[in-house]
């Protein structure tokens, strides 16, 4: 079988520890045929760097490529629904990197695109292949925590807006901040382990307060620094969040900041069940909490946990070959993005939004 061959769209941080090299590690199944970057030194430093592909700053000259079967879109987010839709149309199955879009509107389009080509659109919400988020699906749909009727999630640092000033920081680029950048992990984490339940109510609140004063933020770690820009740049977003969901499912709580006046860095979704309670730690492992024999139990499972930025690249090149629906395609992530443009619109209004 001859190898699926793809393009590379966006050569920054996240196609260069994950995508990349997650392609290059099924190199028999898979070929970059192609770099893309509108900074030509990017593209040039990943054909160097991997030893393989052409250098472009143009994504249609991959697009208009018929060898070309799929693209990884890993883009700021206001280009992921320009540049999926225009993949798609031009017969490419597409992976673009979480969020969908800016906005729920964005993604709608996305949807709609993909469903009038027909092609596969998945969104890289990298958790739906965690070995530990799966063992606690695999829970929850069997029965044993009982039911699951609120979710508590929190996304919590102190000072570590990423790139103060730069794309992450504006709005028209990234279409919102700690809820949009960091969020839609945990959200989505929520809504695939309690299986996708459609959201009923939204009630939030977003703060932008300790970034504003970019020349005086004091700051303990800021990734993406190399983007930082505060003597012209731009901070018009979010750096912390408080929202209500309610869905047909659990109801769902978040407490998320960049940045805050506390230190401890809170990174966790706790999974309250009728039967039992689940912690997971984001990037680690989980405990559960219940009961036995009269006896409060506490359990923490062990187990191997692979890569799961591979798992989500072989799994996308397979699906181009079988077209078997991912748990991470369009037609499911778009209620992440539904539930955090509720949050925001909710936000802009100081009110209770009904869906």
């Amino acid at each position: 079988m001859s190898k699926i061959k793809v393009a590379v769209i966006g050569c920054g941080t996240i196609a260069n520890a994950a995508h990349i090299p997650s392609y290059m590690k099924i190199q028999d199944k898979v070929e970059i045929k192609y770099f893309c970057d509108i900074i030509p030194e990017r593209a040039e430093k990943a054909v160097k760097d991997y030893g393989c592909g052409t250098a472009i700053t143009d994504y249609h000259v991959a697009l208009n490529d018929p060898e070309v079967q799929a693209v990884s879109v890993c883009t700021p987010n206001y280009m992921h629904c320009q540049i999926s839709c225009d993949a798609m149309r031009a017969g490419k199955d597409v992976l673009c990197e979480k969020p969908a879009a800016r906005t729920y509107q964005e993604a709608q389009i996305m949807q709609q695109v993909q469903h009038e080509t027909g092609r596969i659109l998945n969104i890289g919400v990298v958790n739906r292949f965690n070995d530990g988020v799966n063992r606690i699906k695999q829970y929850i749909d069997q029965g044993k925590l009982g039911e699951i009727y609120h979710v508590y999630v929190s996304f919590r640092a102190h000072r570590s807006i990423p790139g103060l000033g730069g794309p992450f920081t504006t709005k028209a680029i990234a279409g919102g901040g700690a809820l949009i950048d960091w969020g839609v992990h945990y959200l989505d984490i929520v809504m695939y382990c309690t299986g996708d339940p459609k959201p009923v109510t939204v009630s939030g609140e977003t703060f932008s307060k300790l970034g504003t004063d970019m020349k005086n933020y004091v700051y303990t770690s800021m990734w993406s620094e190399m983007t930082k820009d505060v003597e012209h740049g731009t901070y018009d977003v979010e750096d912390s969040v408080a929202g209500l969901i309610r869905t047909e499912g659990p109801v769902i709580t978040i407490n998320g900041a960049w940045a805050e006046n506390i230190g401890p860095s809170e990174t966790y979704i706790d999974f309250m069940g009728t039967k039992a309670g689940i912690r997971l730690q984001y990037g680690g492992g989980f405990t559960i909490y219940g009961t036995e024999n009269g006896a409060l139990t506490e359990t923490k499972p062990s187990y191997v946990n692979t890569d799961m930025f591979l798992n989500e690249i072989t799994a996308f090149v397979n699906d181009v070959t079988s077209r078997e629906p991912l748990p991470s395609r369009i037609d499911v992530n778009i209620k992440t993005s539904q539930i955090m443009q509720a949050v925001y619109d909710s936000a802009a209004a100081h009110k209770e939004v009904t869906l």
